[in-house]
C-alpha cells in the first residue's frame, strides 16, 4: 500500500516510529543511512575552471603562440604584452560567464533552515537538513514544511503548494486515507510536501521523504537536466573566433615563409614581423567591448523593468520570434472586478473597479441592493462564505485597500461591499463547520455553515420582507405541527436542515450538478432546456472577455457529517453566475501591434476559459477575428507531429486549460523546429520550461524565486509590453555589436596592409606590434563600446526577425569594414607615411633602423592616422542605413566621450616620453595633425555616401 493509503494510526508502524518520535540514537543512525535532508545538486566544475578556460579558447591559443615567437625572437616586452592581452580578454570573458543562473541555490533558500519535531517524546527544534524518514513533525500556521510527509493529525489545517502546483488558493489538508492509487502525489490532501507551507491551522505529519527523494528534489533535477544552450550570439561569436584565427594563421605563416625565402630576412625578425601581422589580424578588444556593450544594456534594461540575468541573453531576445505569454498578470492588470451578475433571468451591472469598494449594483438603469433582490442576498452569501480571502482597509488616506489570497476571491468581497452585504457580521451568525477546498479536477469548492436560530438562510428579517416572512412563519408552523416537507413538495423553497453547504466553481460544472433552481425566492425544478440557455448565457459573457463563476447551495440536513464532495456537492440548488473582468494594461495594445510589425508571432498559454482568454486576446491584437483555441485535454491528444501543424498553421492560436506541463511540450516543439521562443512564467513547476525557452521570463511579483532564478529575464512590473521593450534592445545591441565589429575591422585592414606592402616593395614596416596593441586594446574601447551603446535606429522593430542562422559576421559586414572602409582608411594612412618620409629625404628601396628618428616619425604617423581615421569611422558607423546627419551626429553622449578618450591616449602615447620609449612613437609638429585631421570627415562622408546609395538601391 503507498503511504496515503494507509490509516493514520498505521503509520507509525509503517515507517517504525511512534507518536513519541525518534530516539536521537535512532535518528543519527537514519541519517547515516539516508543522508542530509537537501537538494541534490548536479556536480560542476569548480569556479576556477570557468577562468582557466578563457585562457585556453581558440583566440587565446594563438596569442600565446604569438607570445612565446616574440619571446624566441627575442623580445620580451612583446611577449609580455601578448600575454596581459591574454590575461585581460579571460577577465572579461569569465566576468560575463559568471553572470549565470543560480537556481539551485534559490530553491535551497526557499527550505527552512528548521524544523519542529517530537524526538524522545518532547518537542525539539531540529535542523531541516537533520530529518529523517521516521521523524513526526510538529507543524503550525505560518511554518515551512522540511521534507515530504504524511498527515496524522490535521485541525482546519490549509497549506500553501503553490511552489509545487502553482495555484496560490491554499489547501485544506486532512489526516484521512486515500482509497485511489495515483503515481502524482502532489495534490493528495493528506500529504504536506517539502516547499510548501501551512497557511492556517496545525497538525503532526510523519516524515517519508527527505533529501533526494522529495519531490521538491524531482522538480529541482528535471531543472537541472534541462542542458544550457549556448545563445545564437555565443554561437556567432565562435565562428567568428575560428574564422579570425583562421586568417590569422594563414597570414602570418605565409609572411613568415615569404620573409625568409623571398625577402630573405634573418629568423629573429621574419618572426617578430609574422608575429605583428598575426596580432594584427586579432582584434584583442573585441570579446571585452562585446561583454561591456552587453553588460550596458543590461543595465539600461533595468530601468525599463527589465532584469537580464545573462549578458548573452540580450542578443537572444532581439531574434526571439516567437512570445508564448500567459494572460494574468502579464497581458491584464491581475485586478479582477465583478463587472456582471447574472440571477434568474436577469442582468445586474457592477460600477467600480480594481480593489476598491466604490462602486454600485444596476438594474435597468436603477440602483439595487441584496435586500431588493432575494437571489442577490443569497448569492451574496455565497460568493462570500464560500472564500478565504481577506480585505485589509487602508491605515492612512494615501493607502488603497490591499487583499490577501486569491485575486478572484478578493473580488467577490470587494462585489458584496459595494452591495452593502455585510458577510463578516453573518458568518458570526451563520460560522463555517467545514470546507471542501477548490480542487483543479472538480473545479469547485464548497463551505458548509451552521444556520442561524430561524433556520432561514435567506435571512429575509428586515421590514422590507415582512410579506416574505410571512409566509416564512406559516412555514415554520407547519413544521412545528409535524408537516414537514421535502424540497420536492416546497415550492416556497423553505426547506429542512440546519446546516447549507455554499458551493462556487467553474459555471457548467455547477449547472451539471443542481438539480434546482431558485427563481424569485422559489425553488423549482431546473430542467435541461434551461440548462442550455444559462450555458448560452455563460458563453456569451464569456465571449465578452469575464471570468465566471457558478453560485449554488444545497441544504444538509441536520444530523448531516458526511462532508465529501460526491455527498455535498450533488443535487444542488443554482443561484446564479458573477461575471468579472481582470481588464487588459493599456500599454499591452502598442507592444501587440510592434510585434506584428516585427514579424513576432505571439501565442498564448494560459489556465483560464477559452472564450475569456480568446476576448481578451482578440481586445489587445494578439488574434483575429477567427481564433484557434486548443484546450489543455485536447493538446494532450495530439502527437508532437499533429501539434507541430497546428503551431505552424498560423499565429491565432490559444492554449486554454493549460498546465504548467504543457508549457514544457510547447517550448520543446518550437525549439525543435528551430524558432527562438521567449515563454512567461512564475511558479516552480514552470522552471522546466523557462529553462528549454531559449529566453525564460520570470513574473517579478507574482513569482517564485525559483522561477526567477530559472529565468534569463525577470520582469519587475509583470507587463507584457517590457518583454517587447527588451525584445527592441535585443535587437538593437545585435546591430550595435555589427556596427563596432564594422568599426574595429577596419583598423584591422589598416593594420594588415602594411604588412603586406612591406613585403611587396621591400619598405620599412609602416607600424610595430605595441602600436597595433596600443590601438586594439586602448584607443579603440571606449569608442567601440560608444558604439554599443547607442540608441536604436527608428525602423529596428519595422524588420522580420533574423534568420536563426544568419551570420554576425556576413557578407555585408565584410565588405562594410574589411573591404570598403578598411581599405579608405589603409589609402590614407599610408599616404601620411610616404609622405612624411619622402619630406624626410627617404628613397624607395632604402631601409631604415628601427631606431632612426625619420622612421619612428613614419610609423607614428601610421599610428595616429589610424586613430584619426577611426573618429570619422565613429562619426559615420553610428547608423547602418539612416543618414548619421539626419539622426544627429552627437545624438549619442558616449561618442563625444569615446572621441575625447582616443585624443587623450594618442596624445599621451606620442608626447609623453615614458610612452614613447614604450611605444617607439615620437612627436609630431602642426603640419601632421593638419594632414591627419583631413581625415576625420573623409571617413565620415565616405561612409554617408554608401548610406545613401544603399538607400537608392533600396528604393
Amino acid at each position: 500500500m503507498k503511504i496515503y493509503q494507509i490509516p493514520p494510526e498505521d503509520v507509525y508502524i509503517e515507517l517504525k516510529t511512534s507518536k513519541e518520535g525518534l530516539t536521537d540514537s535512532e535518528a543519527e543512525k537514519r541519517l547515516e543511512e539516508y543522508g542530509l535532508n537537501q537538494i541534490e545538486e548536479v556536480k560542476r566544475k569548480p569556479i576556477i575552471y570557468n577562468f582557466l578556460a578563457n585562457l585556453y579558447q581558440l583566440l587565446a591559443l594563438l596569442l600565446w603562440a604569438a607570445s612565446i615567437l616574440a619571446f624566441i625572437s627575442g623580445t620580451p616586452q612583446l611577449g609580455f604584452a601578448i600575454i596581459a592581452v591574454i590575461i585581460i580578454n579571460a577577465v572579461f570573458s569569465f566576468w560575463q560567464e559568471y553572470e549565470a543562473e543560480k537556481a539551485v541555490e534559490a530553491l535551497k533558500k526557499i527550505l527552512p533552515s528548521s524544523a519542529k519535531v517530537i524526538r524522545g517524546g518532547e518537542e525539539v527544534v531540529v535542523l531541516a537538513s537533520q530529518l529523517v524518514p521516521g521523524d513526526v513533525l510538529v507543524l503550525e500556521e505560518g511554518d515551512n514544511v522540511s521534507a515530504d510527509a504524511r498527515l496524522v493529525e490535521a485541525f482546519q489545517m490549509k497549506v500553501d503548494t503553490s511552489t509545487l502546483t502553482g495555484e496560490s488558493k491554499p489547501i485544506r489538508k486532512v489526516s484521512d486515507t486515500i482509497v485511489q492509487d495515483d503515481e502524482v502525489i502532489v495534490g493528495f490532501n493528506n500529504l504536506v510536501l517539502a516547499g510548501t507551507s501551512v497557511s492556517s491551522g496545525s497538525g503532526r505529519a510523519v516524515v517519508f521523504s527527505t533529501g533526494s527523494e522529495t519531490e521538491f528534489n524531482k522538480i529541482a533535477s528535471l531543472t537541472q537536466a534541462v542542458k544550457e544552450e549556448p545563445s545564437p550570439l555565443q554561437k556567432q561569436m565562435n565562428r567568428l573566433t575560428q574564422i579570425i584565427a583562421v586568417i590569422a594563421i594563414f597570414m602570418g605563416v605565409t609572411l613568415f615563409l615569404l620573409n625568409v625565402y623571398v625577402v630573405e630576412l634573418p629568423l629573429s625578425l621574419a618572426f617578430t614581423f609574422a608575429i605583428g601581422l598575426t596580432v594584427a589580424n586579432v582584434p584583442e578588444g573585441l570579446l571585452p567591448t562585446v561583454t561591456l556593450a552587453l553588460a550596458a544594456s543590461v543595465k539600461k534594461m533595468v530601468g525599463k523593468n527589465a532584469l537580464i540575468k545573462r549578458l548573452s541573453s540580450v542578443e537572444t531576445l532581439g531574434s526571439t520570434n516567437i512570445i508564448c505569454t500567459d494572460k494574468t498578470g502579464t497581458i491584464t492588470k491581475n485586478e479582477m472586478t465583478v463587472r456582471k451578475i447574472w440571477i434568474p433571468h436577469e442582468i445586474i451591472d457592477v460600477t467600480g473597479a480594481g480593489y476598491e469598494p466604490e462602486g454600485e449594483f444596476f438594474h435597468g438603469g436603477v440602483p439595487v441592493s441584496h435586500q431588493e433582490v432575494r437571489e442577490l442576498k443569497l448569492l451574496m452569501r455565497s460568493a462570500t462564505f464560500c472564500n478565504d480571502a481577506k480585505l485589509i482597509k487602508p491605515e492612512g488616506p494615501d493607502e488603497k485597500w490591499k487583499i490577501l489570497g486569491d485575486p478572484t476571491e478578493a473580488a467577490l468581497l470587494i462585489a458584496a461591499r459595494k452591495n452593502g452585504f455585510d458577510w463578516e457580521d453573518e458568518m458570526k451568525k451563520s460560522p463555517r463547520i467545514a470546507e471542501l477546498p477548490f480542487d483543479s479536477k472538480r473545479k469547485s469548492m464548497s463551505s458548509i455553515h451552521q444556520k442561524h436560530g430561524e433556520k432561514n438562510h435567506y435571512g429575509f428579517n428586515d421590514e422590507r420582507n415582512d410579506e416574505r416572512n410571512d409566509e416564512k412563519k406559516e412555514y415554520d408552523k407547519n413544521i412545528e405541527n409535524g408537516e414537514l416537507f421535502d424540497s420536492e413538495t416546497n415550492p416556497e423553497g423553505f426547506e429542512q436542515g440546519s446546516k447549507v453547504a455554499y458551493v462556487k466553481g467553474a459555471p457548467k460544472k455547477i449547472i451539471a450538478l443542481c438539480k434546482k433552481i431558485s427563481v424569485d425566492g422559489k425553488v423549482q425544478t431546473f430542467s435541461d432546456e434551461e440548462k442550455e440557455e444559462i450555458i448560452k448565457k455563460h458563453d456569451e459573457l464569456a465571449a465578452s472577455g469575464l471570468r465566471i463563476l457558478g453560485m449554488a447551495y444545497k441544504t444538509l440536513p441536520d444530523d448531516f457529517n458526511d462532508f465529501r464532495p460526491e455527498t455535498v456537492e450533488v443535487d444542488m440548488v443554482f443561484l446564479g453566475m458573477m461575471a468579472m473582468q481582470d481588464p487588459p494594461r493599456p500599454e499591452v495594445k502598442g507592444a501587440v501591434e510592434d510585434c506584428h510589425r516585427a514579424g513576432i508571432r505571439i501565442i498564448m498559454i494560459t489556465g483560464d476559459y477559452g472564450l475569456t482568454a480568446r476576448s481578451i486576446a482578440s481586445e489587445v491584437g494578439i488574434v483575429g477575428s477567427e481564433c484557434n483555441i486548443i484546450k489543455g485535454k485536447e493538446l494532450d491528444s495530439l502527437s508532437d507531429d499533429e501539434v507541430k501543424k497546428v503551431l505552424k498553421s498560423g499565429s491565432n492560436i490559444i492554449f486554454a486549460r493549460a498546465i504548467p506541463e504543457h508549457k514544457m511540450r510547447i517550448a520543446s516543439i518550437l525549439e525543435s523546429e528551430n524558432e527562438i521562443v521567449a515563454m512567461t512564467g512564475d511558479g516552480v513547476n514552470d522552471a522546466p520550461a523557462l529553462r528549454r525557452a531559449d529566453i525564460g521570463v520570470a513574473m517579478g511579483i507574482t513569482g517564485t524565486d525559483v522561477a526567477k532564478e530559472a529565468s534569463d529575464m525577470v520582469l519587475t512590473d509583470d507587463n507584457f509590453a517590457t518583454i517587447v521593450a527588451a525584445i527592441k534592445e535585443g535587437r538593437t545591441i545585435y546591430e550595435n555589436i555589427r556596427k563596432f565589429i564594422t568599426y574595429i575591422f577596419a583598423h584591422e585592414t589598416a593594420e594588415i596592409i602594411p604588412f603586406i606592402l612591406m613585403v611587396i616593395f621591400r619598405i620599412p614596416l609602416p607600424i610595430t606590434v605595441m602600436q597595433i596593441l596600443a590601438i586594439d586594446l586602448g584607443t579603440d574601447t571606449l569608442p567601440a563600446l560608444a558604439l554599443g551603446m547607442g540608441p536604436s535606429e527608428a525602423d529596428v522593430m519595422e524588420r522580420p526577425p533574423r534568420p536563426k542562422k544568419e551570420r554576425i559576421l556576413n557578407l555585408q559586414v565584410i565588405m562594410r569594414g574589411y573591404i570598403f572602409l578598411g581599405v579608405i582608411e589603409a589609402i590614407l594612412v599610408m599616404s601620411g607615411y610616404f609622405w612624411v618620409l619622402y619630406n624626410g629625404g627617404w628613397q624607395l628601396g632604402q631601409s631604415l633602423p628601427f631606431s632612426d628618428p625619420l622612421y619612428m616619425k613614419a610609423t607614428t604617423m601610421v599610428f595616429a592616422g589610424i586613430v584619426t581615421s577611426q573618429i570619422g569611422n565613429l562619426l559615420g558607423c553610428q547608423t547602418t542605413r539612416t543618414s548619421t546627419l539626419k539622426v544627429g551626429v552627437f545624438k549619442n553622449k558616449w561618442i563625444i566621450r569615446g572621441i575625447m578618450f582616443e585624443v587623450l591616449v594618442v596624445l599621451s602615447i606620442v608626447y609623453i616620453p615614458y610612452m614613447q620609449e614604450i611605444f617607439g612613437t615620437t612627436s609630431l609638429g602642426i603640419f601632421e595633425w593638419l594632414y591627419l585631421i583631413s581625415f576625420i570627415p573623409i571617413m565620415f562622408f565616405a561612409e554617408e555616401l554608401r548610406k545613401y546609395i544603399a538607400r537608392r538601391v533600396r528604393k
